[in-house]
């Protein structure tokens, strides 16, 4: 069985399974997600817990298929959490998450709960993730994106009895937060915590929140090929001297600008040979999100520009490198952001 996390309090009020598997990476909500779990069979007489982390693919899961298959010398019922921090449990642990599985059916003496990483599809589609799946409820924690981050605030907020202005000065004000806690869900969630804290139920201005809320942001270097696609400028310059202040690579983020440029030079390419847009797509592996902005971005893109553009991408990557080019930034950071904001001017919606 599957479920969302947003769906497991409504589930939790109805019934308690014997077998959780919560999978994903965003600590905050798969944090969240158990301790609701837990709190509920707490509340139905499981008063004793044990724990084990599986190190390593000789780890000896014997302690583990013991704990779930007897019971507590001093609590009728039990709570055995598994945690598998590679989200890979070997060879022995497959047979005894499955074994796991099959004990699990109509045993309400012990409630196991297993704790995985994000999953691949492979991972997703294996014989012991689908024996836990079907023993008991799987629920995938997924990170709140960028977008979906202003709302997520304005209901955290809610739950402790405050809000934002209405009207656009509330949006710039969730805008504003969003922009400070971006990639940093646990951080978020102490700032808003902290609002309430420093004040009351109620409105909250934009001035209160810029005073409380300290920039705890954390960029992903991926997320600025979404910004610069989707012609973002502001975003993709927030984003670039956030990765320069967190110490990331140059080198690595020159790497995700380029390869998108030499994607869409190649798309384009194949498309002039007749090849259908899906296809060209397909090709180079661009699927999701990307698809949706490559989709988007290659109508507005001349071959002109993107021969343009695959010339500068080539001589940033020797600024990075440590070499030097008459007419462009010595600094390799100031070097990226004009290739940046180059293919971000370039994919900016006509307006």
């Amino acid at each position: 069985m599957q479920l969302s996390a947003a769906q497991l309090p409504t589930h939790l009020q109805k019934a308690l399974r014997p077998l959780y598997v919560l999978h994903g990476d965003e600590a905050l909500l798969a944090q969240e997600a158990a301790d609701a779990i837990r709190a509920t069979a707490r509340a139905q007489g499981y008063t004793e817990r044990s724990s084990f982390t599986v190190a390593g693919a000789n780890y000896d899961w014997s302690a583990v298929l013991a704990a779930g298959g007897s019971l507590s010398l001093f609590a009728d019922r039990q709570i055995v959490e598994i945690r598998v921090p590679s989200g890979k449990p070997g060879k022995d642990g497959s047979a005894a998450l499955q074994q796991i599985a099959q004990q699990a059916a109509g045993n309400d003496a012990v409630l196991t709960l297993v704790l995985l990483p994000r999953l691949d599809k492979a991972t997703r589609t294996s014989a012991w993730f689908s024996a836990l799946e079907g023993a008991g409820v799987a629920i995938q924690i997924d990170s709140v994106e960028r977008a979906q981050l202003p709302a997520w605030i304005a209901q955290r907020l809610a739950a402790q009895g405050q809000r934002v202005q209405a009207g656009e000065a509330g949006q710039r004000t969730l805008q504003f937060f969003a922009d400070q806690v971006e990639g940093n869900l646990l951080a978020a969630h102490q700032e808003i915590s902290k609002l309430g804290l420093l004040h009351p139920a109620g409105e909250l201005t934009l001035e209160q929140v810029e005073a409380a809320v300290t920039n705890v942001a954390r960029y992903d270097v991926f997320k600025l090929s979404e910004a610069v696609l989707a012609g973002r400028r502001e975003r993709v310059q927030r984003m670039i001297d956030g990765l320069q202040a967190e110490g990331e690579a140059p080198v690595l983020v020159h790497y995700a600008i380029a390869e998108d440029i030499r994607a869409l030079k190649r798309i384009q390419d194949a498309m002039a040979a007749g090849k259908p847009l899906p296809l060209a797509l397909r090709s180079e592996r661009v699927w999701g999100l990307r698809e949706r902005l490559f989709e988007r971005v290659l109508p507005l893109l001349s071959e002109r520009q993107l021969d343009a553009l695959l010339e500068a991408a080539w001589r940033v990557d020797g600024i990075v490198k440590g070499l030097q080019h008459p007419g462009w930034p010595q600094d390799p950071w100031q070097a990226l952001q004009r290739l940046a904001q180059s293919l971000t001017g370039a994919c900016a919606p006509a307006r």
